[in-house]
This record gives structure tokens, sequence and C-alpha cells, in this order.
């Protein structure tokens, strides 16, 4: 099947071809005295060579005999540095996104990974956005690849965050997708759940360089190190080192039970640890809701992801409103995911922080039969609902959000 290629495309296919004619002109044209003459030099060096052997032998053999085998603490010292060079790199991808450890890609005949850009916050960031409820935006899907700007008509596979298209053998190419996970996408792309591509499915890259300079000095002080698995008594330690720095006092009892619960809804294969993706989005979820307005995280929702909203609230509508109680229901239905429905993760308040008396999230005093009555407006719905939509993201099956009651 032949494939459609941009202006772009077809501008670089040709300079590569005037290159490569280049190249090969050029050799046709290269002299063979030329040749020759260095032909005539490298035998001429071989007897030089050969006769210069016992003496580079013998002073091989007087190296050997001087320098005897590394000691022990020089070792240590050497796997010290290595083990710090690995972290620093560990580091430096975590800076700049998710990062992926550098023997699992695969270098043949990769393509250039994208250059993630953290966002900044904007002047009128806290502001109030308005969203009309009747009016749907349905953004059309891009028509070529975001990574080779080839279109290929049934063989792009869809986000179902943002506009972007891809081919599966380009994000194979790319090396963030291994084949368990390009199968998945190939499966559910085109179904109603649908797939995040590798710019929605990382809640980090969310965070501006600010918010993640806290976090990750947070990890530092804990001694996490970036991309490695964390197991229950990591976590535990890291919940009771930032109560410790927060409120200057330990985790009660049952606030250690509510972080093995979190760790529970982290690991639903029941691995017996939660991968460093899982970890950080969850981290990267309270830190949005610490640091950012209900406002602020209602602009981070695509046009997609809006106009689901509309669906969801027009489904429960009653005269442009709908009690607390479908509000609640509905925040659990961006959760498409079976482990997921099933799954709760009870977010301590030594993690996110003091939440607002309006937070879905709040005390169970809120909750009662007067307040699963009380109406919700279009704007409140939204606003309340962004931080699940976007929890819902990832294609990971742990559950990265508390859900509401």
């Amino acid at each position: 099947m032949g494939v459609l290629m941009s202006k772009k495309q077809v501008e670089k296919v040709q300079k590569c071809n005037a290159v490569v004619s280049a190249f090969q002109a050029g050799i046709k044209e290269r002299p063979p005295a030329a040749q020759q003459a260095e032909g005539d030099v490298e035998e001429g060096d071989a007897p030089a060579r050969a006769s210069g052997a016992p003496d580079a032998k013998a002073t091989e053999g007087a190296e050997n005999e001087d320098t005897s085998t590394p000691s022990t603490s020089q070792q240590a010292s050497a796997l010290t540095r290595d083990e710090c060079k690995a972290n620093q790199e560990a580091w430096s991808r975590l800076r700049d996104g998710k990062g992926v450890e550098p023997e699992d890609l695969d270098k043949t005949h990769q393509l250039t990974p994208p250059a993630f850009v953290r966002p900044k916050r904007e002047a009128n960031d806290d502001q109030p956005m308005e969203v009309e409820l009747e009016k749907t935006e349905q953004p059309p899907r891009d028509e070529m690849c975001d990574v080779c700007e080839v279109w290929t008509a049934d063989d792009l596979y869809p986000c179902r965050v943002c506009t972007r298209v891809f081919h599966d053998g380009c994000l194979r190419e790319l090396g963030y997708l291994r084949a368990e996970a390009l199968q998945e996408m190939r499966d559910a792309a085109h179904t109603v759940t649908g797939w995040s591509c590798y710019y929605c499915d990382n809640l980090n890259l969310l965070l501006t360089e600010e918010e993640m300079y806290s976090m990750v000095e947070t990890f530092k002080q804990c001694k996490i190190i970036p991309e490695s698995c964390l197991v229950s008594d990591e976590l535990l330690q890291y919940r009771h080192f930032v109560s410790k720095q927060q409120f200057e006092k330990d985790l009660t009892d049952e606030q250690e039970e509510e972080v093995l619960a979190q760790f529970a809804a982290l690991d639903p294969e029941k691995k017996g640890h939660i991968e460093w993706s899982d970890f950080l989005y969850f981290e990267s979820l309270a830190v949005l809701r610490k640091f950012r307005t209900e406002n602020s995280m209602v602009r981070l929702l695509t046009a997609k992801e809006r106009d689901k909203a509309r669906s969801v609230f027009l489904g429960l509508d009653r005269d442009g409103m709908i009690t607390r109680a479908e509000c609640r229901q509905a925040q659990q239905s961006w959760f498409h995911n079976p482990n997921k429905d099933s799954q709760s993760c009870n977010v301590s308040i030594s993690q996110v922080g003091p939440m607002c008396e309006s937070s879905p999230g709040s005390s169970g005093s809120e909750r009662s039969k007067t307040g699963d009555s009380r109406p919700v407006t279009w704007a409140d719905f939204l606003k309340e609902s962004a931080i699940y939509i976007l929890a819902a993201r990832p294609n990971s099956s742990a559950m990265h959000i508390h859900l509401p009651l």
C-alpha cells in the first residue's frame, strides 16, 4: 500500500537522495593510484610493526610485572563511582520526564525520542475557565503520525486524551513501548476504553519545574532512587518522613493502615512491589492537588476530556443541576479499567495536605443524606472532577488517586 507524504517529508527525502548521489559519485571519481598508495603504505608498515613486536612484548611484560591486582578498596571506590553516576543519570531523566533505563531501549534503528518540555504557570491560571455545557468541541484527530509525519489511513492508532495519532512501528522504534504494551495499544486504541499516548500517560509531565523540584528534594531526603520499585516498608518509611516534615509527628496506626491500602491499590497484580511509574504518578497527582487550584486543573483538561465530562453531566442533568451523590458516581465513571473499579486508594492528609471543605475527598461527616441531595452546577462539577479525569489518563491498572465514597 502506498503512503501519502507531507511536503516536509518529500523535501527531506530529496535532500537525502542528493547527498547519497554525491557520495557515490565521489567514490567513483577517486583515483586508483591513491588507493594503491595507501596499500603500499600499509605493506611498508607491516615489517616495522613486526620488527617492533618483540620490544612491545617486552614492554608489556614489564608493565604486567609492575602492575599488581587492584586492591579491595580501589574496587569498592570504582563501584561507588559507577553507582553515583547511574543515580545522577536517573535524576536527570526524572527531571526531563518519566525516564527509561538505557538498557531498556533498543538503540538499533531507533528514532529520536521527543524532548519533553515542562509547562509554565500563566498569570490567569487560577482564574475560572468558561466552558459551555451545550456546545461540544469535538476536536478532529491529527491526520499524520506524530512521530514520522506520514499518513497511512487505518494503520494509525489515536490517543484517547489528545488528538495525536501514531504508527505502532514508530512507537516500537521510538523505544517507549515494549512488545506487551504495543499489543495492549493495538487492542485498546480503537475501543471505547481507548489508549493514552506516552505524552498523556505520563502525569508527571503536568508539573512545572518548581513543583518538580519540590518533589525531587523530598525523594532525595528519603533516599528514594528514581526508576526503582518500592516495597511496602519503603512506602511506609517515605510516608513517615513526609508526616514529620509537614506536621512534625509520626503517622498514627490508622494512617499506617491507609498507607498499606495505598500500596495495595498501586499493586493491583499483587507483585509485592509498586512500579516506579505508578508511584511517580501518585505523587504527581498529590503535588497537583496540594499546590494547584481547581480552576488551574480545569485548564489542564483537553477538549476530548471536556467533551466526555459534558456527556456524563448531560446524562444526569435535571434543569442544569445534578445531585452530590450523582457527582461522586460520575467521578468514579472515569476509570474504565475493571481493576481500577475494584481498587480503592485511601490518601492520608499527611500526603496531600489539607483539603478544602468543598473537596470531594474531605471527611465523611460532610456526606450526610442532606449533602447527597445538594445540587451541583456544571461549573462546579467540572472543577471537582478535573483531578479524577487527570488521574484516569494512565494506561496502568493501578489506582493513582482515592475515589470519593
